[in-house]
């Protein structure tokens, strides 16, 4: 008995390390600056859900990095006009090359959207623009739904997480994201249960 029970103890602080080690591992996976793209992409696409993530496409697709951007995750109640107040300045971009999905309702959707508009287009390469910290789940979405196309990623850095990671919240914010990253790769690694969520 009490063998059995040091085995179980062994089990669980070795599960213990195995997961902090991993999220330590995460954590080397979060970009912790934007970057300036020098390329281009066929089509650009942007998660919603953080602040300026749309702004900072937008942006993109008017300096030429993409031919078209896909904003996935769209409130339903959101049209053109709300977006084109967000960049005024490429109200016309907007209004030619901007589509919208409003079907998406979390990443896995995301992903699943996106591989819908890249493969009516034809594209072949594409943009990701989301959260730093949202960066790693989405491209294990993105290249589970996509795995030949080649994918460009695009972090956005909030405020926050810009003053680093050493406070309570933002290590919170970090550590549920890192779950949540764990139980996607988990996931997409049981047919099964993959394709209950395709």
């Amino acid at each position: 008995m009490l063998r059995a029970i040091g085995w179980l103890v062994g089990l669980a602080m070795l599960l213990v390390v195995v997961f902090g080690a991993g999220f330590l591992w995460f954590l080397t996976r979060v970009p912790t600056s934007e970057i300036a793209l020098t390329g281009k992409a066929d089509g650009i696409v942007v998660l919603t859900g953080g602040a300026s993530r749309i702004e900072d496409a937008i942006d993109l697709l008017a300096r030429g990095r993409g031919q078209r951007l896909l904003i996935s995750g769209v409130n339903r109640m959101t049209g053109e006009r709300e977006i084109a107040r967000l960049r005024p300045e490429h109200e016309r971009i907007i209004a030619c090359c901007v589509d919208l999905d409003r079907s998406a309702v979390n990443t896995i959707t995301n992903a699943t959207e996106t591989r819908r508009w890249v493969m009516d287009r034809g594209f072949k390469s594409l943009i990701v623009v989301t959260s730093n910290y949202h960066m790693p789940r989405a491209m294990a979405e993105l290249s589970h739904q996509l795995p030949d196309i080649v994918l460009i990623e695009f972090p956005v850095v909030s405020d926050r997480l810009k003053a680093g990671w050493s406070n309570g919240p933002t290590m919170r914010l970090l550590f549920t994201e890192y779950v949540k990253y764990v139980v996607a790769v988990a996931r997409m690694r049981v047919p099964v249960i993959d394709e209950f969520f395709a």
